[in-house]
C-alpha cells in the first residue's frame, strides 16, 4: 500500500480517546504484540522500527 506509516502515539491516543480511557501502556503493548512476527501466527500490524526481538520480546522501543 502507498499509505504512510502513522506514529504509534497517534494510534494509541485515538484508541484511548474512543475506546479505552485508562493507561496507555497496556494499549501500546497490545499493539506491539500485534506487530511482532514471532508473537502471533500472523502479524496483524505492519510495523516500522524496533518492535522487539524473539529472545527478548519486551525490548521494543518507547512509544513516540
Amino acid at each position: 500500500s502507498s499509505a504512510k506509516f502513522k506514529k504509534s502515539a497517534r494510534t494509541v491516543g485515538d484508541v484511548l480517546g474512543k475506546y479505552h480511557p485508562h493507561g496507555d501502556s497496556a494499549c501500546y503493548e497490545a499493539m506491539v504484540l500485534m506487530a511482532q512476527p514471532f508473537s502471533y501466527r500472523y502479524p496483524l500490524i505492519d510495523g516500522q522500527g524496533n518492535w522487539g526481538a524473539p529472545d527478548d520480546p519486551k525490548s521494543f522501543a518507547a512509544m513516540r
